[in-house]
């Protein structure tokens, strides 16, 4: 599959879906003026925003090939579906718009795909010098292999490599064959992968492909988004029972297995709370070793916890409900799917 590829030469757009982010927009457009080459197009989808980000593209019309669409509020998968039916290329490279590029970035990816094509790749994610400390510690409990087990962008990640819409390439022929996202949202981007693989086309990890990935958040939306997460994860275990693994629970059992142990503390037995405690002393350490910054490391411990309390419960929770009621996962849980 790709042999057209070989016939004709790559055409790249990227798509950017927008949802009142003119700040964001502006630092992701500079960093495209930054690149090596500038052989592309820039699709952004302005999705229902109140706040919208034209003022800032027109400042970049000048130097950069861009199209910009404004429509209703539909989601990001279905803004991304928009962007690439409105694209000029041949190879769609989606970014969020809260990324920022590294100036060797599109020349990475070119380099890889002429070296040994795939219609699907995915790139990690990175916490730049300038991110505040809640940012470099929600960045390292995302990305550590300790924490995720690497499935956001490692060599050594748990199975098979599911590229994130974050920083995601798909052919043309790619989106054509599956139809583009769903409407679910989160987990959009896995449930799209899976349709990639299940049309026999392979996806893989560009690893030095990274964007600065500089979430806008803080504590409490963090703890809906890694919910939402563990919600998602299991709908698509319903929807795709191949592709379900028993390290998906693993949030779950560390939580459970959390409390059990504070729990037995009550009763003087201690040694359950103690490898708890060695884990998270093994984060703090680690986060330190990355981003060399003691208050960054110190929140990535309580962003770790976070992420396994939200994910952990909340997979739990849409397990026990989309596998034991009789209703569709879009009635039970109507606030993860965009109509």
């Amino acid at each position: 599959m790709g042999g057209f590829y070989f016939f004709m030469s790559l055409q790249f757009s990227f798509i950017i879906p927008v949802y009142n982010r003119p700040n964001e927009v502006r630092e992701l457009l500079e960093s495209f003026l930054r690149q090596e080459s500038n052989d592309f197009e820039i699709v952004i989808v302005e999705d229902g925003s109140q706040k919208t980000s034209e003022s800032v593209i027109a400042e970049f019309k000048n130097a950069l090939t861009i199209s910009y669409y404004q429509k209703e509020n539909t989601g990001p998968g279905d803004s991304r579906n928009y962007g690439m039916k409105h694209a000029k290329g041949n190879y769609y490279i989606i970014l969020d718009s809260d990324c920022v590029l590294p100036p060797h970035y599109f020349d990475e990816i070119k380099k890889q795909l002429n070296h040994n094509f795939v219609h699907c790749f995915g790139g990690p994610d990175k916490a730049d010098k300038s991110f505040t400390n809640i940012q470099k510690a929600i960045d390292f409990a995302m990305t550590s292999f300790i924490t995720t087990g690497g499935i956001r962008g490692k060599k050594g990640g748990v199975g098979r490599f599911q590229p994130r819409s974050f920083n995601m390439g798909l052919s043309k022929e790619a989106f054509l064959k599956t139809g583009g996202f769903g409407n679910i949202h989160p987990g959009e981007d896995p449930e799209l992968v899976f349709r990639i693989w299940k049309e026999n086309y392979e996806t893989r990890l560009f690893e030095n492909a990274f964007v600065y990935h500089k979430r806008r958040i803080n504590w409490q939306k963090f703890h809906a988004q890694v919910s939402k997460f563990g919600m998602v994860r299991a709908i698509l275990n319903k929807w795709h029972p191949n592709t379900s693994k028993i390290t998906y629970w693993f949030p779950t059992f560390f939580i459970l297995g959390f409390l059990a142990s504070l729990i037995l503390l009550v009763f003087k037995i201690q040694w359950p709370i103690t490898l708890y405690i060695l884990y998270f002393t093994v984060v703090l350490v680690s986060a330190f070793v990355k981003t060399k910054n003691v208050v960054a490391s110190i929140s990535a411990c309580w962003a770790a916890l976070i992420q396994f309390f939200g994910y952990g419960f909340g997979f739990l929770k849409s397990t026990i409900l989309v596998n034991f009621s009789n209703k569709e996962p879009h009635i039970i849980f109507p606030k993860l799917f965009f109509k």
